[in-house]
């Protein structure tokens, strides 16, 4: 008699440095870690391939060519990637990177401050609650601007993802010009640190 194999539960995020925490009333305990290439490969590789997140511009790269980009950014002082944790529990990867050392940078005017942000949610049933990317963007701009040296958030969403662009005005960006990059034409949007914030 033929019996299928259980579907193995995916594997606990090894300890790691928390680089940001929040507990939000009603949402949970975000905490963002260090991505690590080799050990979250199944994770990222799986979120990356779905033809959801399309507009990532990773669909249809091998795992090795996954984990040696993510191994590239890791080698960088000016561009980092972090697993986003909710509970415990991988919901999203979460990208930073200095403009003037991407080639977004070529694209406008930088500013002294300027923080770039990419966020791709996780294909988890979380990412149906409503409210659930507004909770994890409150916690990623509150650790953007936990640096005193961040002046204003940058994001360059593919023009033709309307609800990540949507999104970002929700959360109060400001549009500005579209750009043509080599992968995509996206639409750059600011968030300013908050005024009370500013001195």
């Amino acid at each position: 008699m033929h019996t299928e194999s259980p579907v193995p539960a995916p594997a606990p995020v090894p300890a790691r440095p928390v680089v940001h925490e929040r507990t939000l009333d009603g949402f949970g305990t975000v905490r963002l870690v260090p991505l690590d290439p080799v050990a979250d490969l199944d994770t990222v590789h799986g979120w990356v391939s779905d033809e959801r997140a399309r507009y990532w511009g990773m669909v249809g790269r091998s795992r090795e060519e996954v984990r040696e980009t993510y191994e590239f950014v890791e080698s960088l002082t000016t561009h980092h990637a972090f697993l986003v944790l909710l509970d415990g529990e991988p919901v999203a990867l979460h990208q930073t990177y200095e403009p003037a050392a991407d080639p977004v940078g070529a694209c406008y005017e930088v500013r002294p401050g300027d923080f770039g942000v990419h966020l791709l949610i996780g294909p988890a049933d979380g990412g149906e609650r409503r409210g659930f990317t507004g909770s994890l963007l409150t916690v990623l701009i509150g650790h953007a601007f936990g640096d005193p040296a961040v002046r204003r958030i940058v994001v360059e969403p593919d023009i033709r993802n309307e609800k990540a662009v949507a999104r970002m005005v929700r959360a109060g960006f400001v549009l500005g010009p579209e750009i043509d990059k080599p992968e995509k034409r996206a639409r750059l949007a600011f968030l300013p640190r908050p005024a009370a914030d500013a001195g």
